[in-house]
């Protein structure tokens, strides 16, 4: 199976072994609970699906990647206690707390959740040292005198012994108490992650017309050549940083991450040949409804890999805006109702400085959350960047009434209302800015494409990018519910439906429904 379908088998392992009954006892006793070992080839994304699944169940996870554990780390070390026996005081060894036991107790402690993941990556590359105690804590859920907590489930990843020399195959009395996936690299599920992970777009255009480039390990006569997952990944964001620096991508870069001579060559020249595009093309321009008639023509005339990089290049233009915009739109709606509980504290505050505490109490309660999400491992860039654009305006509606010497609650409430209908009058000004460039783009690409597989590409990459769904749910897109029509993305389609329901039920507008 893809990574995919091997982070939803473990998805429903977890969430089947966390099961409770009437009195609140796991349905299947812990000790029955089989610890999933999920083997796959290096690179392919195993540890990024356990975050995924901690994020989504909203438990929280403990990783740890076993070939730098020693026996001493992994057990605890031995110390010297005295303890009465039959009458008779006797000196006997125990071990500390194993430092893997004692993460997930931190964890605990500072997500406040009770119930996780603990991933042990390289499970079956320990060393020689610590395999009988690994085998013992698969069986047992124990390291040294230490068991695992109730409610965290223990998940394990390793690769086949053709990717790793120092691979310990297991017996069949061990696998038979662990729940095996076997998992193999797969691009189409790569991709459908990499668009929501906002991978490089150059890559992943690059990677559909090669996709025979996505993965792949060799062994030539210069040694083993290696391109995958993680390199691909790790790729894309040294890239994005380096042009934000102003430094040139270039097989010098690009090497660092892409081990095979021949892939690095070629996704070099792509790279050039990506940003040519985006000059010819006047990229900008079709995002503005300008686009020369010559640039309509020759993309009419374009061969395949032209066209198709052409797509990548208007997704890669829209893509910032749109982010920006959504993460912008979930934060006001995030804090509509916040804000307007300082409303309430009005008739009774004694002063402004009622609402400038409470301000201050919200924001602090959005970096407790960080701290939680953090500590659980399930925080993700753009949770993280919508928090801290909740807590900055928080904190600048309290800065602003102490600045303008704002005494009784009544103004200062005023302020606050002003202050955020503002942010959602400018929210609602940039929404009509990204309709109109995702507009634009639809009129470009039926006059250049018609119905053809680069509107198809165009069709499924949003469908895909959670941002473009919830953009789209909420302003519309004429040419997007079109061209899924004629596709028959009949499924997709209905989501958005649902989301738009759902987003406008009980509120005739998003303006309206963001109102203090």
């Amino acid at each position: 199976m893809d990574i995919q379908q091997a982070k939803e088998q473990i998805k429903r392992a977890v969430r089947i072994y966390l099961m409770k009954d009437a009195f609140g006892n796991y349905r299947i006793p812990i000790q029955e609970q089989r610890p999933v070992f999920l083997v796959g080839a290096p690179g392919i994304g195993k540890t990024a699906i356990m975050a995924q699944i901690a994020k989504e169940l909203d438990i929280c996870l403990v990783p740890y990647s076993m070939t730098h554990h020693t026996r001493q780390s992994a057990l605890g070390l031995p110390m010297i206690v005295k303890k009465e026996f039959g009458g008779r005081e006797s000196a006997i060894s125990e071990y500390t707390m194993s430092e893997i036991i004692a993460s997930v107790y931190e964890a605990m402690e500072t997500s406040g959740k009770k119930e996780g993941i603990l991933f042990l990556d390289e499970i079956n590359c320990v060393s020689e040292t610590l395999a009988p105690s690994m085998l013992q804590f698969l069986q047992y859920k124990t390291f040294g005198n230490h068991r695992v907590p109730d409610g965290w489930v223990i998940v394990t990843a390793g690769n086949p012994p053709e990717y790793n020399r120092s691979v310990r195959e297991f017996d069949i009395v061990t696998l038979d108490r662990l729940k095996v996936i076997v998992t193999e690299p797969n691009y189409g599920a790569w991709r459908t992650w990499a668009l929501d992970a906002q991978v490089h777009r150059a890559i992943v255009s690059y990677l559909d017309i090669h996709r025979d480039n996505f993965y792949r390990i060799e062994n030539t006569g210069k040694g083993r050549t290696y391109v995958t997952a993680r390199g691909w990944e790790d790729l894309s964001q040294a890239v994005k940083l380096y042009e934000e620096a102003g430094f040139p991508v270039d097989e010098d870069l690009i090497s660092q991450y892409i081990r095979n001579e021949h892939i690095c060559a070629d996704f070099g020249s792509y790279y050039r040949l990506y940003h040519k595009y985006g000059e010819d093309y006047h990229v900008q321009d079709i995002l503005a409804g300008n686009a020369p008639e010559d640039v309509c023509h020759r993309a009419k005339e374009a061969g395949f890999d032209e066209k198709m990089t052409l797509i990548g290049l208007l997704l890669d233009a829209l893509r910032p805006s749109l982010h920006a915009q959504v993460v912008e739109e979930d934060a006001l709606r995030a804090l509509h109702g916040p804000l307007a509980s300082c409303g309430e504290l009005v008739p009774e505050a004694s002063s402004s400085d009622v609402l400038c505490e409470r301000l201050e109490s919200l924001a602090a309660d959005e970096q407790s959350k960080e701290t939680a999400d953090e500590a659980g491992k399930t925080a993700t860039a753009g949770a993280r960047f919508e928090r801290e654009c909740k807590k900055r305006f928080l904190k600048a509606l309290a800065d602003e009434i102490r600045k303008e010497e704002i005494k009784d609650a009544a103004p200062a409430w005023e302020l606050i209302r002003q202050e955020y209908a503002k942010r959602v009058r400018s929210a609602g000004q940039a929404a009509d800015t990204v309709k109109r460039s995702l507009d634009n783009i639809f009129d470009f690409a039926a006059e250049a494409f018609g119905k053809s597989d680069q509107m198809l590409v165009l069709v499924t990459d949003l469908s895909a990018s959670p941002d473009a769904a919830r953009f789209i749910s909420r302003h519309g897109c004429a040419g997007y519910y079109e061209y899924s029509r004629q596709f028959m993305l009949y499924e997709r389609s209905r989501t958005l439906r649902d989301e738009i329901r759902k987003f406008t039920d009980g509120t005739k507008t998003e303006d309206e429904g963001m109102q203090l």
